[in-house]
């Protein structure tokens, strides 16, 4: 069966499709969980006496700076997220919250961003992954210029560009999960392990590619599925080897890392799982299916 992958094309794009459902489900009725980089606000986190709740730490900073936000760590401490503090509603609020919750209070950590710069960095968020995703689209439409008829480069970026767009939804979709359920939020690091993931993703499925355009011009396997599938074939190994290693990292990472490296490493470990997953399983066997249509096409006319 693994040699003959695109055979199986039909298979892969219902298991894609079943990978993305419950993620896009939840993108549309709940989001994602921003975190204040991209909402603006300020964000205190807090080592409380053993015991302390999450209720008793939100009666302790009051309403007076809005409804405070208040989320566990799996640290033991709390988060704390307000409307934007100056240093003296900072100063205030915060002892007035030590006076309440008791002797072993302690800020660990603040942070403030206003709403012109969580506006900024969000429409930049956006920004940067569609003009990335336009540049991979150009990039290899150019670089795949000389492919052999009736094969097209475009076909090649254009897939590229759709099997990346499949990887952002399962992984948006997965953090829209996890902010629901778990409270995960969403940062600006998070953008960059998405853009690092989607870059892995396009090195990896280009590796594939290239045998591909290499066997045509051998003329190697027969039929352009026959190409396609031997192409896999040759690459599968040394794409799941390369995806392995960097995976156990990742875990490594996750498992041992700090608290606020978490969100980054998940991001980047869900983005190489499914990018590896699309790399073999979705960009070939669509070029396959394109490739098809278009030749039905041609016939017909």
């Amino acid at each position: 069966m693994l040699r003959h992958l695109a055979d199986y094309r039909k298979w892969w794009y219902i298991l894609s499709v079943l990978l993305i459902i419950p993620g896009t489900i939840s993108l549309v009725f709940f989001g994602l969980r921003l975190g204040i980089d991209f909402t603006g606000g300020s964000l205190i986190e807090l080592q409380t006496p053993a015991g302390t709740q999450a209720s008793e730490v939100r009666e302790a900073f009051g309403e007076q700076h809005g409804e405070p936000v208040v989320q566990s760590t799996s640290a033991g401490t709390y988060q704390v997220r307000v409307k934007q503090l100056d240093p003296s509603q900072y100063n205030q609020l915060l002892g007035q919250a030590v006076a309440k919750l008791g002797k072993g209070t302690e800020e660990l950590r603040f942070e403030t961003v206003g709403p012109s710069i969580s506006r900024e960095l969000r429409d930049k968020a956006f920004l940067s992954v569609g003009l990335g995703a336009l540049l991979i689209l150009l990039y290899i439409a150019y670089a795949f210029r000389n492919v052999p008829k009736p094969a097209s480069s475009w076909r090649f970026g254009v897939t590229t560009v759709l099997t990346l767009l499949h990887d952002i939804l399962f992984v948006l979709g997965a953090f829209s999960l996890l902010g629901y359920f778990t409270g995960l939020e969403v940062d600006a690091t998070f953008v960059a392990a998405i853009l690092t993931a989607v870059g892995y993703s396009v090195h990896d499925t280009i590796v594939v590619f290239d045998r591909i355009r290499e066997n045509l011009v051998k003329r190697v396997g027969g039929s352009f599925v026959g190409t396609v599938n031997y192409s896999i074939a040759q690459t599968l190994v040394r794409s799941l080897n390369t995806s392995l290693t960097l995976i156990l990292v990742l875990v490594a990472m996750y498992l041992f890392g700090g608290e606020s490296l978490h969100g980054f490493v998940l991001a980047l470990l869900l983005g190489t799982l499914i990018g590896t997953y699309s790399s073999i399983f979705n960009a070939a066997p669509l070029l396959v299916s394109w490739q098809q249509w278009a030749e039905k096409r041609s016939r017909k006319s």
